[in-house]
């Protein structure tokens, strides 16, 4: 069946070895892989290194940027048997095959069954057992030994990574810290997958969706164990390989000449034939590469592990590349936004400002509004103003301030003292109080000269003949004697007093 994609999860190797390798090795952290070790009679079949290992962690993301979650590693897992162990996932390099599966906890190791493994919300180990083949290569198996003596250059030097096959997945948004994906968000809509896919590790991406998550590809759907291969790179959070080695020596068995009866093949082999046949020791460094190892391995082993590098350092600087191309337009798409922000933000403040100035400009115009009236109306107070006056205090007196106008104040006290309203007050009270003066004095005078008359009439009629006058019959009661058209004529009320 043909898939559209794969993907390797990576895993450290750790290996248990007997007592007689190394006395001193503690193997207490990894009993727990011991019950995964496939039933094998080792000491009948001594070219067969049983192996075990957690291969990978349900429901927690690697760093390949990948994850299943547990019902689907439960799923799976069973299909890993038979499935090959090779050499960093070159097919044409088989080195042994996985026999068994398991589940022990994630943390503690402690075994689990497979209805344990699927009521699990937590994280959990997929346990591999198999057998690597010694009689194809025994310096890989002699490698996986080492890489777990603290002693040994070779000490943790080998890990495993599974393959997987698969045509669909989903997308899992965790935040930086977190790894396990019930803590996380999953995306299940495919046209959201797709506008977001591109920022995916796998394929190409960044793996970020911000400075502050992530996002991971969830395998979904009918999914192909593919096998595990054997790498000299550590990987992920899952670790340790448990082998059974009694350290037999082959070469009793290999330094004979095979039969029928012992080997498949008919043509016949010795040592150096196997070793130069099946030797496909694994050239993990450059320091592998020495006047010893050249004997024993091949030029086209050099070439490749050459080519492997180029190949590693070429994807590497392709990554880092689109690592580095990927945060470049996140940051210019940052300042772009910073500057999108800033000229908004820019833009209100000068609006603002524009606003405050004008809220200013009016506070002051207002204010200088009410002190011109309370200065016009201070003139108006103190003086007879007219309509020309006022035009010409008011030309004069918008714009000065308080000092210049406390001036023009004093000097307008001197240039209008003629109009000023308490000085023609106090004047026209003075000049009223004269002439109250005056017209008592005439009136005075009038008196004395209303008593002189009087007197002068009673004198004219004492002295005069007395007439008698009928009344004609037309003349009325009431008509005024002659002393009272006199009295009326020399009253006070007769003069006009100026």
């Amino acid at each position: 069946m043909e898939t559209k994609y794969t993907t390797i999860f990576s895993s450290e190797l750790k290996c248990i070895v007997s007592e007689e390798k190394d006395l001193h090795l503690s193997l207490a952290s990894l009993d727990s892989l011991r019950a995964f070790l496939p039933n094998i009679d080792t000491d009948k079949n001594i070219d067969l290194l049983p192996i075990s290992t957690n291969a990978f962690v349900a429901g927690r993301v690697n760093r390949n940027g990948d994850v299943i979650d547990n019902k689907t590693a439960v799923e799976i897992a069973k299909h890993f048997i038979n499935k090959p162990i090779n050499l960093e996932h070159n097919r044409t390099q088989v080195i042994g095959c996985i026999l068994n599966y398991g589940f022990n906890a994630f943390g503690t190791e402690e075994t689990m069954t497979e209805e344990q493994a699927l009521e699990s919300k937590d994280p959990f180990n997929v346990t591999l057992g198999g057998v690597v083949w010694k009689v194809v290569n025994k310096d890989i198996a002699n490698l996986i030994e080492e890489s777990n003596d603290p002693s040994s250059p070779n000490y943790m030097s080998v890990s495993s990574s599974w393959e997987l096959g698969f045509n669909d997945y989903n997308l899992v948004l965790l935040d930086n810290e977190q790894k396990n994906i019930m803590d996380g968000t999953i995306i299940e809509d495919a046209e959201q997958i797709d506008k977001l896919k591109s920022k995916l590790r796998s394929l190409g991406g960044s793996g970020r969706m911000s400075d502050k998550q992530k996002i991971y590809r969830l395998v979904v759907g009918n999914i192909i164990p593919l096998g595990i291969g054997l790498t000299g790179t550590p990987a992920a959070d899952v670790v340790g390989v448990a082998v059974e080695d009694k350290e037999k020596d082959l070469s009793s068995v290999m330094a004979t000449e095979p039969t029928e009866t012992n080997i498949s093949q008919n043509e016949v082999l010795n040592v150096n034939l196997v070793r130069k046949n099946n030797n496909i020791m694994k050239i993990t460094k450059i320091e592998d590469i020495t006047a010893e190892s050249l004997k024993e391995i091949q030029a086209s082993q050099v070439a490749e592990f050459i080519s492997e590098e180029i190949k590693k350092a070429s994807e590497a600087f392709d990554l880092e590349r689109k690592e580095k191309e990927e945060l470049l337009k996140a940051t210019n798409e940052k300042y772009e936004a910073v500057t999108k922000d800033y000229s908004s933000m820019k833009e209100e403040l000068e609006k603002v400002k524009s606003s405050l100035a004008t809220m200013e400009e009016e506070k002051a115009a207002k204010i200088r509004e009410e002190l011109f009236n309370v200065r016009m109306a201070s003139f108006d107070e103190s003086y007879d103003l007219s309509d020309e006056d006022r035009q010409v205090l008011a030309s004069d007196i918008k714009d000065l301030n308080d000092e210049t106008f406390a001036a023009y104040k004093n000097k307008m006290a001197v240039l209008m003292k003629e109009k000023n309203k308490a000085a023609k007050k106090a004047k026209m009270a003075k000049e009223v109080k004269a002439e109250a003066t005056i017209i008592a004095s005439s009136a005075t005078e009038v008196k004395a000269s209303e008593l002189e008359a009087k007197e002068v009439v009673n004198e004219a009629l004492d002295n005069g003949i007395k007439h008698v006058t009928d009344v004609p019959a037309t003349a009325t009661a009431n008509e005024p004697s002659l002393y009272e058209r006199y009295k009326k004529a020399f009253s006070i009320e007769g003069f006009n007093v100026s």
